[in-house]
């Protein structure tokens, strides 16, 4: 069935505008979303009365309104994973200091569905409700290991390889040997393959069927994050929190 163009639309703008906190000109906007100004600004009027949308009177930018934080409230207290996870995450994030992340797969990317920072202050892309891809992030990698090869391979064939840093995986041959690591290591790193800077460890959460069913990290800056502690320390912490989420979800291995 095909879909509504004008539903299509709107919701296209409400898109682009969540990757703008700082808001965007109808200008801007139109070009982003390719359609002309009047119908923009047309798009716009109706969610702005909804309040899914909202204008600065003061520079004229329109953002994403508060009627999202309903949707959004809905969603996540809806997901028990996330309702599980919450208190277990705020404990790894209070003992490391270092911004902890819960993550899960929609149509082959991750999706950040939370976020606890830290205390340190770290400048990073990922924000709730935000998409990466999976080959360049360490809880992308946990979940892949969890799939099937089926599934794992058509993952693989309809990623498009970039070199974010010069460390990212660019090549499907390179990500097939990297999950088969992480399978048997039982946690999953980014190596500074995301963002320049900014290394993170991932270990998996599993349901009471044994499926890994969700994901989460541990991220900071390299100079602190470093190797060294990774093996000394968030390795363990990391499995520790897993397998504590994991049972309290269900699972018995």
């Amino acid at each position: 069935m095909s879909n509504v163009q004008s539903l299509e639309r709107a919701l296209t703008i409400l898109n682009t505008l969540s990757d703008y906190p700082d808001g965007l000109t109808i200008a801007k906007l139109s070009k982003l979303v390719d359609l002309s100004k009047s119908t923009t600004h047309r798009l716009l009027a109706t969610l702005v009365n909804l309040n899914y949308v909202a204008k600065d009177p003061e520079n004229d930018r329109y953002k994403v309104g508060l009627q999202t934080l309903y949707v959004a409230r809905s969603v996540l207290n809806n997901n028990n994973i996330a309702t599980v996870a919450k208190p277990f995450l705020k404990q790894l994030c209070n003992d490391v200091n270092e911004t902890v992340h819960l993550c899960l797969e929609d149509k082959g990317e991750i999706v950040y569905i939370d976020k606890l920072e830290s205390n340190q202050t770290i400048r990073m892309y990922s924000r709730i409700g935000n998409r990466a891809p999976m080959y360049c992030t360490a809880v992308g990698k946990v979940l892949l290991s969890g799939m099937t090869p089926g599934r794992l391979e058509e993952i693989a064939d309809a990623t498009t390889f970039s070199a974010r840093t010069p460390r990212t995986i660019t090549s499907t041959e390179a990500l097939k040997e990297e999950v088969i690591s992480v399978r048997q290591q039982g946690y999953a790193l980014d190596d500074i393959e995301n963002e320049e800077g900014i290394r993170c460890i991932a270990a998996p959460i599993y349901s009471h069927e044994h499926r890994i069913v969700a994901s989460f990290s541990i991220s900071g800056p390299s100079n602190r994050v470093t190797m060294e502690r990774v093996n000394d320390e968030l390795i363990k912490k990391m499995k520790n929190c897993s397998q504590a989420i994991s049972r309290a979800l269900g699972y018995s291995g």
